[in-house]
């Protein structure tokens, strides 16, 4: 939240870093359709002044800077930057996006684009990148691994967590295992030893969404049991979470195919869940067809 402290405004300061193809340029631009105001490279010894003014306009609140290792030695200064900046008493937080070398050295390539630390030598590049970035991944509020979302997803991603300019964001994320684990999970949740609706002929072609579907998951003392606790365990968690000044928490649950179990889980957390706070529900593989 930002509010007014002697004569400036307090911010809220997006800092988006990571290794170079992994999606920077298009978080920014998904942070700029929700409001934020946007700088691309900003060297690292200007942050401070470039805050101080536009905290001093009280136009803006809400900022995302782009720090990479196209900074050089500048960027050595983050820590001592940002200390300063939360002591005026700005929020600060980080955004790491990274991706796997082979995902990384298949972008460079569809791109031709030449690497920023290592020239024509696609694969040294990216090493000594990740050696140059190491602490700023450390200091990161939340990493995000970009190496299997397309430019859709990943702005559907940034927007999820970033978008509400107040209140805190809780996602309710169902996805199959078999199509790799959600990169914006903050809790991963299991539900694979419920009963399988894929099992059942009248059920299979159906997705969790579906009265009978759900009825058939959650019909079992185990699956009562489970989703008490969970909420229970939520209801518990959530506002120590906010307190601790995320803006923002994704539990995702995860089931084989990611069609019936748990969309049917998910949907019964955000019911229960919803009349305390806005809840999100997303179903990341519903569509994916009968698995």
């Amino acid at each position: 939240m930002s509010g007014e402290r002697g004569d400036h405004r307090e911010m809220t300061i997006l800092v988006v870093t990571g290794l170079s193809g992994a999606g920077k340029s298009t978080a920014l631009r998904a942070l700029e359709d929700v409001g934020f105001f946007c700088v691309d490279n900003l060297p690292m010894p200007l942050i401070g002044r470039f805050v101080e003014l536009l905290s001093h306009a009280g136009e803006v609140e809400r900022t995302a800077l782009v720090a990479d290792s196209r900074e050089g030695d500048f960027l050595a200064g983050y820590r001592e930057a940002f200390a300063a900046l939360r002591a005026q008493g700005h929020t600060v937080e980080v955004l790491f996006l990274t991706a796997s070398d082979e995902n990384l050295m298949r972008r460079f390539s569809e791109t031709r684009r030449r690497h920023p630390l290592g020239g024509d030598d696609l694969r040294r590049g990216i090493g000594l990148e990740r050696q140059v970035l190491a602490g700023l991944r450390e200091e990161a509020d939340a990493v995000v691994d970009t190496g299997n979302l397309n430019v859709h997803q990943l702005k559907g991603i940034i927007q999820e967590r970033y978008g509400r300019q107040s209140g805190f964001a809780l996602t309710l994320l169902s996805f199959g295992f078999k199509n790799g684990l959600p990169a914006e999970a903050d809790m991963v949740l299991d539900v694979r030893f419920l009963p399988n609706p894929y099992f059942v002929e009248t059920l299979s072609a159906r997705g969790g969404t579906d009265p009978d579907v759900a009825a058939y998951v959650l019909g079992t003392e185990e699956a009562r049991e489970f989703v008490d606790r969970t909420t229970t365990l939520l209801e518990f968690l959530l506002p120590h979470v906010e307190r601790e000044g995320r803006g923002y928490f994704t539990v995702a649950i995860g089931c084989t195919g990611g069609r019936h179990r748990s969309v049917a889980v998910a949907a019964e957390l955000g019911r229960r869940l919803s009349g305390q706070r806005p809840v999100t529900l997303r179903h990341r593989d519903l569509g994916r067809g009968v698995v």
